[in-house]
């Protein structure tokens, strides 16, 4: 078997390792031990370091020492950070985008600028801040909270503010893109508008782009969606690869312009590969874009990868070496649900002390359930513990009937977790409110 370095540790890099394990021996460089990704690194008589994976001296020397070909890396800040480069430079083939490509991810302002030259309709309208006189002048725009702030960098999905959802005043509003503008020299103010959101995901090997299953994502802590925006409570994707206030057509115009982006990157040198993953509203004036993900979503990735009919590894093999084709990237016709478990503190409360708490894997997978380890590592016989105010860990099912694996997975949950965790009771429940 060939060598594949994946670089990342949480629920996301979990399931590539599941899928990856099956073609690849897979090496990682982790800051923990996340369980799921050991576990598959084992099975594939594969070996993983505990390290940083920032540490480019370590990764490289882990690289050489191995003799790793391969390189797949879905982590936003590795990208931004350039350990794809390095693995390039190395005469590795890779799956993800060099640090120049990733900008589309880590500069809102760039991605911004990209749209408007190559689909300027689907843009809602903003301000790109650069110094309080310009945040003055656009806060003069609005006259009440109705606008969201969108911070310039990487947030973990856990940056942008939404007026009347994060903020209940302008002042309030303002004084969050203040602190923003502060902190990086940039900030967005956009229109609040009207409309469903959703999100889509394509795979390139540069050439040819190929749509993935659309999912629909419960960014917002709490049922539903109160409380602070997260890096996602759960995700649901339907059978037909759609979402039902979505069309074909509709997916289509997203995918045009998720293509039109893939080669305006690169238009000099091959650097975008992998995934790339755009979030729009469907309004009553048509699709607008919200921004992109130089990489697979979390958690999205475990429904989409669970969704594939040919086997990822495959897919990845055809990324790597430039032959993707949609005949040879199939999916299975499987609804899939997921929901992630936290503890009670997540995105509340910061710095507090780690939660340790009891699962049995053995007893969940029995249920017919996939379990997904994200910051949490073992500390003895059915025992983790978090190693960071995250996510800790996900529960997906794919199958025919949504309402069977839905009622499947909330079983799991109510059986199997740990009363000092926490989760959404209400995901899957798109339209209620």
């Amino acid at each position: 078997m060939e060598k594949c370095l994946l670089l990342g540790n949480g629920a996301r890099e979990a399931v590539i390792a599941e899928a990856m394990s099956e073609k690849y021996e897979l090496y990682c460089v982790m800051p923990y031990e996340n369980p799921t990704i050991a576990e598959f690194v084992q099975k594939s008589n594969g070996k993983f370091l505990i390290g940083s994976p920032f540490d480019k001296e370590l990764v490289k020397q882990f690289i050489q020492e191995q003799d790793i070909k391969y390189c797949i890396i879905s982590s936003d800040n590795l990208l931004q950070d350039g350990l794809i480069d390095l693995a390039k430079e190395l005469g590795l083939k890779t799956f993800g985008p060099t640090s120049k490509a990733a900008k589309i991810e880590w500069s809102k302002t760039y991605a911004l600028e990209v749209v408007k030259e190559l689909e300027p309709s689907m843009i809602i309208q903003n301000f790109e801040i650069t110094s309080e006189a310009e945040l003055e002048m656009a806060s003069k725009t609005y006259s009440d909270e109705n606008f969201v702030v969108k911070p310039e960098g990487l947030t973990g999905g856990k940056g942008v503010k939404v007026g009347g959802v994060h903020f209940a005043t302008k002042e309030e509003g303002i004084a969050y893109a203040r602190e923003c503008l502060s902190q990086s020299g940039k900030v967005i103010l956009q229109d609040k508008i009207k409309g469903k959101e959703f999100t889509v995901m394509c795979v390139t090997d540069g050439k040819t782009v190929v749509t993935l299953p659309t999912t629909f994502d419960y960014p917002y802590r709490y049922n539903l969606d109160k409380g602070p925006g997260t890096g996602g409570m759960g995700c649901i994707g339907f059978a037909n690869g759609l979402l039902p206030f979505l069309t074909e057509q509709d997916i289509e115009k997203c995918r045009q312009l998720i293509e039109k982006t893939i080669h305006y990157l690169n238009k000099d040198s091959l650097e975008f590969t992998g995934i790339l993953y755009g979030g729009f509203f469907k309004t009553e004036k048509g699709i607008k874009f919200i921004e992109f993900n130089a990489r697979f979503g979390d958690p999205e990735a475990m429904n989409v990868i669970n969704s594939f009919e040919t086997p990822f590894a495959d897919v990845a093999t055809d990324v790597f070496h430039g032959n993707l084709s949609e005949k040879n990237c199939k999916f299975n016709g499987k609804n899939s649900f997921l929901v992630y478990v936290v503890s009670k503190e997540y995105s509340i409360q910061s710095n507090v002390p780690p939660v340790e708490f009891t699962l049995n894997k053995e007893n969940v997978e029995k249920k017919g359930v996939k379990l997904y380890f994200a910051n949490s590592k073992k500390i003895g016989e059915n025992r983790y513990t978090s190693v960071s105010n995250s996510r800790l860990f996900a529960i997906e099912k794919s199958g025919d009937d949504f309402e069977k694996i839905k009622s499947q997975v909330y079983e799991v949950l109510k059986e199997e977790v740990d009363d000092v965790l926490d989760y959404r009771t209400d995901i899957g429940n798109m339209y209620e409110h």
